[in-house]
């Protein structure tokens, strides 16, 4: 069994694509870098960033000048998680540094030259993901995040102001916000200043220009002026100020009082070569055929009649056991286990409990702060499903329990295949073959990044057509769709009989692993993300697809790039050709 805390490590190098083993267990106690204080009575929280330079991740750099890596980011995610399900009575957030005149540095730029592109790739996107769950907080939670700017932020310590709802800059003459990564790095911010500059600071693009090329970055009363930051504060009364906004926004907040947390424990689970188990999810390698067999256990009845029961469940709670084990094992599957480029996604359990279980949810959601989280919590995994850059197939069989929100988990899979019929001849009776069934939390409860539903993304047309079909689907909800009649529907890619099953489903795993996985990747974030584009859609499509490509160019990680040149005195020397 794994505990929190533990870790396999190896060094990361520029050569070969090798990746170090990451461990995402954290809780308060194993913190190295951050420092969370929790005032219950005022509903306030500070957490603060105070890097410990020797306590990178793996070795090879030290975190100077409050940089972090992912290590860092790992324990910000696990304070984000604690705050929104142990801590209820918190209603305002302010995230700032523990060293003076130095909010971050962003990103380690040692780590980002000695790591593979691999890791480079996957501590950006994780990045990401956890700046957009404080968005999330501050939007659904009513856990409105303020960044106290108390020195320089620079790079990613910008990106991560930028995540907060108000950004508030001290005056001290020297402190200023910066994104200089284009004329240092020769690379973009890797986690979504650019757009997030724009789209959410609303600053004008050509200013938005001059910023994101000026390195020594601006301060003071023209960072206000540019809408890079809300309001600077002297530092003589800055303590007294950021407080004051503190509790102004917790006032404002519609998080509840009074309620009474829950822990989360560590999780626990059995790992070998063969795999990783937990209680309700659990993953099979075929390293052979380079996939990885993914099951999700329904609920096992018992579906609490009260309120009472949910809270007294707490993390034991079926929707958040299930949760927090399926998010653990796809971010451990993306980090550790690259070549496993195709899932299979399978469900296993009684269409009836799911739903039933999934009934708590949309009755209570809206009125108990923890059955709220619980929802939130699954619609930010099903989103880091989406932008998982590994082939998803789900596989659609008798005993499956695909309806409601699990059938969520085969919606966002590229395709579905569901048999016809039942494998075993003797065992026919048709309550006995597959079934899905769709309900309301699949029309818009747990929405993409697009800010579609993924019946919205599938079905999605010029005009009305998408509509329509969409309004079709609604009126199908609560009843047992079987595999013809989903084939009929579009709501799966096939339905083999019994006799053809096991050969169709080979034969299609056999041609997906003989593809370019580049080509893949690129194919199915093209895919997966149709119609309008939002700020988090952008940041994950367009900002960082450059970004992935600018990482691999030699102007960036090259002998002369400017990764590779940084901080040695020398400049960077460029090919000036335009690709």
């Amino acid at each position: 069994m794994t505990d929190a805390g533990t870790t396999t490590q190896a060094q990361p190098s520029s050569g070969a694509e090798t990746t170090p083993a990451v461990d995402f267990d954290r809780e308060p106690g194993s913190y190295k870098h951050w420092k969370l204080d929790v005032d219950d009575a005022a509903g306030l929280a500070y957490v603060r960033l105070d890097i410990a330079e020797d306590g990178g991740i793996v070795p090879g750099y030290e975190l100077k000048m409050n940089s972090y890596d992912l290590g860092v980011d790992i324990e910000l995610y696990d304070i984000t998680q604690r705050l929104r399900f142990s801590h209820p009575n918190v209603r305002a957030v302010v995230l700032t540094s523990g060293k003076d005149k130095n909010f971050c540095a962003g990103a380690n730029i040692r780590m980002l030259a000695q790591s593979p592109h691999s890791w480079k790739v996957n501590f950006c996107k994780f990045t990401n993901e956890t700046r957009n769950g404080i968005e999330d907080a501050t939007a659904h939670s009513g856990q409105t995040w303020i960044a106290a700017v108390n020195g320089t932020a620079a790079g990613g310590g910008y990106e991560m102001a930028l995540a907060c709802d108000q950004i508030l800059l001290i005056d001290d003459n020297s402190s200023t916000v910066a994104l200089p990564e284009v004329p240092l790095l020769g690379v973009l911010p890797g986690t979504g200043g650019l757009t997030r500059v724009t789209d959410k600071r609303r600053v004008r693009k050509d200013r938005a220009d001059v910023f994101a090329t000026k390195s020594e970055g601006i301060r003071g009363k023209q960072a206000v002026e540019w809408k890079l930051v809300d309001e600077v504060i002297p530092k003589r009364t800055w303590d007294e100020t950021v407080r004051e906004r503190a509790e102004a926004a917790a006032a404002a907040s519609s998080r509840p009082t009074g309620g009474t947390g829950i822990e989360l424990p560590p999780l626990q689970r059995t790992e070998s070569v063969e795999g990783i188990d937990y209680q309700h999810v659990h993953a099979t390698f075929d390293r052979d055929r380079g996939l990885v067999e993914i099951t999700v256990d329904g609920p096992d009845g018992g579906v609490p009649e009260s309120l009472e029961r949910v809270h007294e469940l707490g993390a034991q709670f079926w929707p958040l056991a299930m949760t927090r084990e399926l998010d653990d094992l796809i971010l451990r599957l993306r980090a550790n286990e690259l070549e496993l480029g195709t899932w299979i996604i399978r469900t296993r359990g009684d269409v009836e409990d799911a739903l039933a279980m999934e009934r708590v949810i949309e009755t209570h959601s809206k009125d108990d702060w923890l059955v709220n989280e619980v929802r939130h919590y699954f619609k930010r995994v099903l989103k880091r499903l989406d932008v998982t850059s590994r082939s998803l197939i789900a596989l659609i069989a008798p005993g499956s329990c695909f309806a409601g929100a699990l059938l969520e988990l085969a919606l966002a899979c590229d395709r579905q295949y569901m048999l016809d019929g039942t494998l075993d001849e003797d065992d026919s009776e048709q309550g006995d073959e597959a079934q899905i069934m769709l309900s309301e939390s699949n029309f818009g409860t747990f929405p993409m990044s697009n800010g579609l539903s993924r019946l919205g993304s599938r079905f999605y047309g010029p005009g009305a057509d998408g509509d329509d079909h969409i309004a079709k689907m609604r009126q199908e909800t609560g009843r047992r769709i079987q595999a013809v009649e989903a084939m009929e529907m579009g709501l799966v890619t096939d339905a083999p009989d019994d006799i053809d099953w096991d050969d169709e489903v080979r034969i299609m795993l056999e041609e997906r692993a003989s593809l370019s996985p580049d080509a893949l990747t690129g194919m199915e974030a093209n895919h997966r993300f149709v119609g309008p584009e939002t700020m988090e859609s952008r940041i994950f499509s367009r900002l960082t697809a450059w970004q992935n490509w600018i990482f691999v160019r030699p102007n960036a990680s090259g002998p002369d790039g400017a990764l590779r040149k940084y901080g040695t005195g020398r400049k960077a020397e460029f090919d000036r050709r335009r690709v």
